[in-house]
């Protein structure tokens, strides 16, 4: 009919429809990271959350036993974070307040002018323009409460990640069904899937600890001022590939020698070694054969999801990369294992 191809209008037809759809999750990427880091906080909590549920099936709590194990679930991790936050949150925010209270001190800029790391290019540069970075920081704390209407996100994120735990079986059963004679091979795909994604929040979330607990015992015992704001500071941005640890390092550096403390080459020693002990042992211990990954990989991936999606898509590049690998392996080469 008029001269076209069936496979070629079916083909052009395909790239619309391919195109269309990219361009609809482009336009919706912040709800997309949204449900994706409430997917991530429900494989945070899935360990505890199926511990929970299989004894009370055991104990004959059906039908209703999947609804109490989330109950019970949410109110252990609320307990943990309630503790958790009495026991540190304290000290924590007596240390920043402190921080703040020296940083807004008149003679700071002649303290900050004796520093000898100040002899170099970068350091007379921050003392020429003190004045105005101190200016800036009132419009940076209008700022950061603007961000602060996100913090919505904080009620609805958890909300998701109950409604994906409850009902994700549910779900998988529904796309299992609609997979026709491919269900083995789609059933085997998510099942790898779901183990990578597990793995990966576990190791993840033991980093995170891993960081906060050294930190908080090492840079306390070295003497370091706001030892403990420093770790809890730390501990949220080791969640960020590559990026987090750096800045997080940076933060600490910066501190010890804005308090004036006189041994800073021990803590960019510490800095040090503890990377290489987190990157070489700690990190490869954790992580599964299928999850970790080259670090030339994870380099390209995290300035790629920069590139993509900002802060977003540096947070998701790692997760993101060992899931392509993974799909990569099951279609092109489906009986080989993810090494």
């Amino acid at each position: 009919m008029l001269g076209l191809d069936a496979k070629a209008a079916r083909a052009t037809w395909t790239v619309v429809a391919i195109a269309a759809l990219l361009w609809a999750v482009y336009m919706i990427r912040s709800t997309i990271f949204v449900f994706v880091i409430a997917l991530m906080f429900a494989y945070l909590l899935f360990p505890l959350f199926d511990t929970i549920d299989k004894y009370l099936s055991r104990s004959g709590a059906r039908p209703s036993a999947r609804t109490q194990a989330l109950a019970i679930t949410y109110l252990i991790v609320l307990g943990v974070l309630i503790a958790f936050s009495g026991y540190i949150g304290a000290q924590v925010g007596s240390q920043a307040a402190q921080l703040a209270k020296r940083v807004s001190r008149p003679d700071i800029a002649d303290e900050v002018r004796q520093w000898r790391v100040l002899n170099f290019p970068v350091g007379q540069q921050i003392t020429q323009h003190y004045a105005e970075i101190v200016a800036m920081l009132p419009e940076l704390s209008m700022r950061v409460l603007e961000a602060s209407s996100n913090l919505i996100y904080v009620i609805v994120i958890p909300i998701m990640s109950f409604f994906l735990l409850k009902d994700g079986k549910h779900a998988l059963e529904s796309l299992l069904d609609s997979s026709g004679s491919r269900r083995e091979a789609v059933s085997e795909t998510l099942s790898d899937a779901h183990t990578l994604m597990l793995q990966y929040m576990r190791a993840l979330f033991l980093l995170c600890v891993s960081v906060l607990i050294s930190f908080s015992v090492v840079l306390s015992l070295l003497g370091v001022p706001y030892a403990i704001l420093l770790a809890a500071i730390a501990f949220p941005l080791e969640f960020v590939p590559m990026v987090g640890p750096l800045i997080a390092g940076c933060i600490v550096v910066g501190v010890s020698l804005f308090s004036g403390y006189a041994h800073v080459s021990w803590v960019i020693g510490f800095l040090l070694l503890y990377r290489f002990f987190q990157d070489y042992v700690l990190s490869p211990h954790l992580m599964s054969k299928g999850v970790e990954l080259h670090p030339v990989l994870v380099i390209l991936g995290v300035f790629a999801g920069g590139e993509i999606a900002g802060l977003g898509g540096v947070f998701l590049s790692v997760p993101a990369i060992a899931l392509l690998r993974l799909f990569y392996h099951r279609l092109w080469h489906p009986h080989s294992k993810v090494a």
